[in-house]
């Protein structure tokens, strides 16, 4: 793609920006690793699916997704969906990590965390305080 003003090719980032969401929604499809990087920080919710629900999509993408904070909690909730990715460690403990995941949700995965990220979740800062206090019981069920 050219830009008008001077006949240099647009960058990726530049070319993403332009699109309508139907657009971005349909290059999602079969976007490289970097677009659909980009893609997952648009604004629009329905992009942001469409970037998850890709058949290229890797789990080391899925987990960077699962520690985004700008990502929308329906993309949370579409992940703990997916068996095939919650199964992975690293991934349940970003999701109960990340503020945006519904308390729900994140309740569901503290009892598969082992004791060292319950400590850390305990101390975080970060996550809403009904979710470190469950964290702790968890602890304490563990010592005993």
């Amino acid at each position: 793609m050219q830009s008008k003003d001077n006949d240099v090719p647009k960058n990726l980032f530049q070319q993403i920006r332009d699109m309508t969401v139907a657009q971005k929604i349909e290059f999602s499809r079969r976007a490289g690793k970097e677009a659909r990087s980009i893609l997952l920080r648009d604004p629009s919710k329905v992009v942001q699916m469409a970037v998850i629900q890709s058949p290229k999509i890797t789990e080391s993408e899925i987990l960077m997704v699962a520690r985004n904070r700008q990502v929308e909690d329906d993309v949370l909730r579409y992940i703990v969906s997916r068996r095939d990715w919650i199964k992975n460690y690293s991934i349940k403990v970003a999701l109960v990590n990340n503020p945006k995941t519904p308390m729900a949700v994140a309740l569901r995965l503290i009892p598969s965390l082992g004791p060292k990220d319950l400590s850390n979740l305990v101390r975080s800062k970060a996550v809403p305080r009904a979710l470190a206090a469950a964290a702790e019981r968890r602890l304490k069920e563990m010592r005993r």
